[in-house]
């Protein structure tokens, strides 16, 4: 596909002008960061890896009804999805006790909760993304009570369906963010999921051993990032066995093998 006018570049991802109003391509980069970009590195095949992880999962939730912005994927680094207009709020859904939950409330890692915890953060870089209660939201405007609750309703759902689908394939999921956005059709709008659901924003512990597999290996200098995220790639079935490079379209892959 020809390259398009960029329309903004994040930590993790590029979004370029799509081939129709109101679509947009997304594309994933190999970058990584941590710790509001003061660690930066690079993990091999992640952006190929990311868009056939968050593909599966987007197509999975739109089965069930949730609404997102992900139409289909392009190639092995890019998506086709609808343009919104992104809610400045980090939707943080909590299982399972892990990484600032711990240090804010001296809480051991690991600890279950006892019940599932949504979080709010305040989209903003160079605040280091603060959290946030709910009382912010509606003081400032950033989305109104009617979004607020779509969001939080569409927060449980897809926790309830990730959870059951990651146990499945011997996964705990343990935390993991979302972004909503404001999908616009005249002067009528609704809340829908956006951004990506991978190993990038998603903390999953295999369950029996509680080895990571995700950014965390990233954030804490363990090592082994490519091989966690292919892990859950092949879990899910996106990483046929004997496969180990993460830059071959798996496509293409399945495609010649049918031959």
């Amino acid at each position: 596909m020809a390259r398009r006018r960029q329309i903004y570049e994040g930590k993790a991802k590029i979004l370029y002008e799509g081939p129709e109003p109101g679509t947009l391509i997304q594309y994933f980069k190999d970058d990584a960061t941590a710790f509001n970009a003061q660690k930066r590195g690079t993990i091999n095949g992640k952006g190929v890896l990311n868009n056939r992880i968050s593909e599966h999962i987007f197509t999975l939730l739109g089965h069930i009804g949730v609404p997102t912005h992900f139409i289909k994927r392009l190639n092995m680094r890019e998506q086709l999805v609808r343009q919104v207009e992104i809610v400045p709020i980090e939707v943080v859904v909590r299982n399972v006790a892990a990484g600032s939950i711990s240090k804010r409330l001296g809480i051991e890692e690991g600890t279950p909760l006892p019940r599932t915890l949504i979080e709010y953060y305040y989209k903003d870089d160079a605040l280091g993304d603060p959290l946030i209660a709910e009382e912010h939201i509606a003081c400032f405007n950033w989305c109104t009570q009617d979004e607020l609750h779509d969001m939080q309703d569409l927060a449980i759902r897809v926790n309830d369906f990730l959870c059951g689908m990651f146990a499945g394939v011997g996964i705990r999921l343990v935390d993991f963010k979302m972004e909503f956005g404001r999908l616009f059709d005249g002067d009528w709008s609704r809340i829908i999921l956006a951004d990506e659901i991978s190993p990038d924003g998603c903390r999953l512990w295999d369950m029996a051993t509680s080895e990571k597999l995700d950014k965390d290996r990233f954030r804490r200098d363990l090592g082994g990032e490519t091989e966690a995220y292919q892990e859950v790639a092949r879990r899910l079935g996106l990483l046929p066995e004997g496969l180990d490079s993460p830059v071959l379209d798996l496509e293409e892959h399945r495609k010649n093998k049918g031959k």
